[in-house]
């Protein structure tokens, strides 16, 4: 079995990594590190969890002892945070231990773009050797990586649903207009007024308009594909669901095109993906589909006497906009079959 340890798992992603890592036939979950809940069991932390881990505590973060015995790790700490455990527990001498990280801090190609974003950047040489970690675009790069920078939730329905246009130039590379709307999972566990249930139920808010840090990587990722660079108008809302994102994406195409050659166009780029789905015309992507899956679902409408196309994306927010993708990156990396630990139906209703 591969030894791996999760580093700030109290969290809803480290307890996704958990539920999930549970099936993996060939990794197993070795250590988990909580400043807050040190000395406490994962089923303390997470009671649907009790009965599944009911020996393993969560402990202080000491990276490099635990780098000794693992064989591979998973970060899942605040941006910022994530840089020195990752440092840390990927050199460990003639020891390599690939890491996949699900901050931000290796996520950016551009050093100075990250620092825009967010902030310096602890280890700057550490991100010029890290890899993007969307399967459908880097894998052949994952696969030899050591550093891993999952993507974030939002980028990952917006460029999957904007890649393969971007690519056959069918779009025009201005104008995109990217409206995601999220459930509260995606603002973390931690308490805060803004997430408490009598502030979002029966209603929809929208939120950083003026500016999401998310942008800047959809931005980033899509001018590498295209050659040219791309700025889109992103808008994040929060709705009252626990999880799943639905991304609707206005682009204009170059020349005319129907909804059913741009659904071809999704086939062909996507064909033998594990993971991706084009729906058939006609059917629009729903949350409900994918919830509790590593599933992107993808439909496309050519709006009738224009040259408007509405690309449409659904994924789990805590699945492959976190943790499920974050175990198809580690497949990757390990050598192992892309699905494994990942082929459960969604859940429904």
């Amino acid at each position: 079995m591969i030894k791996t340890a999760i580093i700030g798992a109290s969290g809803y992603t480290g307890g996704e990594l958990l539920r999930l890592l549970y099936h993996h036939p060939d990794i197993e979950v070795a250590a988990v590190t909580s400043r807050q809940n040190s000395t406490r069991t994962v089923s303390e932390v997470f009671p649907h969890l009790a009965s599944f881990f009911d020996q393993l505590t969560f402990e202080e973060p000491n990276y490099k002892e635990i780098g000794e015995r693992i064989d591979a790790a998973f970060t899942a700490l605040p941006h910022s945070s994530a840089v020195e455990a990752v440092h840390e527990i990927s050199s460990l001498g003639d020891k390599s231990v690939p890491v996949v990280d699900l901050s931000a801090d290796f996520r950016f190609n551009d050093i100075s773009t990250y620092e825009k974003t967010y902030t310096a950047h602890g280890r700057p040489e550490l991100l010029r050797e890290s890899v993007y970690g969307l399967p459908e675009i880097y894998r052949d790069s994952i696969r030899d990586a050591r550093v891993v920078g999952n993507p974030g939730c939002y980028p990952t329905g917006a460029i999957l649903g904007l890649y393969p246009l971007l690519k056959k130039k069918v779009i025009k590379t201005e104008g995109i207009v990217v409206d995601s709307k999220s459930g509260v999972t995606g603002a973390g566990r931690t308490p805060s007024t803004a997430t408490l249930f009598p502030e979002i139920a029966e209603g929809v808010h929208p939120y950083k308009v003026e500016g999401h840090r998310h942008a800047p990587e959809i931005e980033e990722n899509l001018s590498a594909v295209s050659g040219v660079e791309v700025k889109v108008t992103f808008t994040p809302h929060l709705v009252p669901i626990n999880r799943g994102i639905i991304t609707t994406i206005y682009t204009e195409t170059k020349t005319k095109v129907s909804t059913q050659e741009a659904l071809n166009i999704f086939r062909e780029i996507y064909a033998g993906e594990p993971f991706v789905r084009i729906m058939p015309q006609g059917t629009i992507p729903d949350t409900a589909w994918v919830r509790g899956s590593n599933f992107i679902d993808i439909g496309a409408v050519a709006v009738k006497g224009s040259r408007r196309l509405v690309i449409v994306t659904a994924i789990d927010n805590l699945v492959k906009g976190a943790s499920g993708q974050a175990i198809q990156n580690m497949n990757l990396i390990l050598g192992l079959k892309e699905d494994t630990g990942l082929t459960g139906v969604p859940l429904f209703p």
